[in-house]
């Protein structure tokens, strides 16, 4: 990735990514922010709402109009200095999202793009439309993209992660247990 400069920025300009709204992708950031309204993890209360089942946060949508702006347009080094949001319809899990932002306009001489930013469901349909104020970086930046651990690997890496975990809980055990023995002892 290479973060543009305002040189290199013109209205009309446009970047997207899509990603779908898994339920993983959902309890992670409902875990990671701490939004446990039941509309996001509740399937009996979420089905008794209008929407009929359970929806993604608002903002999990919105995160991936900054996934954008910092990995495409302007890119790597962009500093988000505002946006403007509208919900139009719910994010249903399953549904795939296009996040896409166009330039509206550039003002060079105060290093300021502002962009129109859509997000648009599997169906076409707009479920966010919102405008932003960004800053690009003064220089090029380049930044290369983590590589995401394959899904077929999760499994693996939680599985190292508890034992990690229980080696840790292990040794927290026998430091009481040698903590009670030199204490006991006296």
């Amino acid at each position: 990735m290479i973060g543009l400069t305002i040189d290199g920025i013109h209205v009309g300009d446009g970047a997207e990514l899509t990603r779908i709204a898994t339920e993983g992708h959902v309890a992670g950031f409902v875990d990671a922010v701490g939004d446990h309204n039941p509309i996001h993890s509740d399937p009996e209360y979420a089905a008794a709402t209008m929407f009929g089942e359970r929806i993604a946060p608002g903002i999990w949508t919105a995160g991936l109009i900054s996934a954008v702006i910092g990995t495409r347009l302007p890119g790597p080094g962009t500093i988000y200095l505002s946006q403007d949001l509208k919900f139009l319809r719910p994010v249903k899990l399953g549904d795939a999202i296009c996040a896409r932002v166009e330039v509206v306009d550039v003002t060079r001489e105060r290093n300021r793009v502002r962009l129109r930013t859509v997000c648009t469901n599997q169906r076409g349909e707009d479920v966010l439309v919102g405008e932003a104020l960004v800053m690009p970086s003064r220089t090029p930046v380049r930044y290369e993209e983590e590589a995401a651990v394959p899904w077929t690997a999760l499994p693996w890496t939680w599985a190292a992660d508890g034992v990690a975990a229980m080696g840790v809980l292990g040794l927290v055990a026998m430091s009481s247990a040698m903590s009670w023995w030199v204490h006991a002892g006296k």
